[in-house]
């Protein structure tokens, strides 16, 4: 049995502990006379496993201690105590160890449960945070078109299309007038995007005069305008981004008269 064979397979820590068999116990003890690092080797772990023992010692009650100094003083001489050889030692010390080693392993174990039921619970609070957005998401959604529904589907509304001509055919826009509330909503589905240069823009015109009714924001498909009274008609332009303060009538793309 070689030294590298005996210090892979923790032969030395088996052998404090006792839990070798006699054959192997005998060529462990004649390794240790073959190689004197092995035996440095038995007694670190010897002590290591004393300074345990030691720790993990319970105090005598008061009363044996009481007892043994009464005795003491009733002899007129001294004894002398042999003490153990450290071999005595060895079943306490066989003791310590395995409840060392059944402490480590309880521990490692109950940490890795815990650490898997940290994970589990931050995956549920994920999950859950995560269902409350949508609930919250859905929520603004049922609201948002529970009022645009009351809004297209009130009697006092008009409801007018906006059809693109020569120079955008595929445009579309519905507007919902209500002249009782004073209010201009228009659905912008229907309208192609442009580029980051430019915007749409929506014009009402009064005996002439086309007055601005605001930006489009195609991002937004139900949009509220600004509401111009006495308004004969309804016009968009393309703009450049941002809006003018005119319109441009040569990138008119729809209108229609009210």
């Amino acid at each position: 049995m070689d030294k590298t064979y005996i210090l892979d397979n923790n032969l030395i820590t088996r052998y404090v502990i006792g839990d070798l068999d006699s054959n192997e116990r005998i060529q462990v003890e004649e390794a240790f006379v073959t190689h004197p690092e092995l035996k440095d080797e038995l007694n670190r772990i010897e002590s290591s496993l004393e300074a345990l023992a030691i720790d993990n010692a319970i105090d005598a009650p008061a009363k044996v201690k009481d007892d043994l100094l009464s005795a003491i003083k009733s002899k007129s001489e001294v004894k002398t105590i042999a003490l153990p050889k450290s071999n005595a030692l060895r079943p306490y010390l066989n003791i310590a160890a395995s409840l060392a080693i059944l402490l480590t392993a309880s521990t490692v174990y109950l940490f890795t449960q815990l650490n898997a039921t940290k994970d589990q619970l931050e995956v549920v609070e994920t999950e859950n945070v995560e269902l409350n957005n949508d609930i919250d998401a859905l929520h603004n959604s049922l609201e948002e078109a529970s009022k645009w529904y009351a809004l297209v589907n009130n009697p006092n509304v008009a409801k007018y299309i906006l059809k693109g001509n020569d120079l955008m055919p595929e445009a579309k826009v519905i507007s919902y007038v209500n002249d009782t509330d004073k209010s201009v909503v228009i659905n912008t589905a229907y309208l192609p995007k442009l580029d980051d240069d430019h915007d749409y823009q929506m014009w009402a015109d009064v005996e002439g005069v086309m007055i601005d009714m605001g930006v489009i924001n195609t991002e937004t498909e139900m949009l509220a305008m600004t509401y111009i009274d006495h308004a004969e008609s309804l016009n968009i332009t393309i703009e450049p981004a941002g809006g003018n303060d005119h319109p441009t009538v040569s990138k008119l793309i729809t209108n229609i008269y009210l």
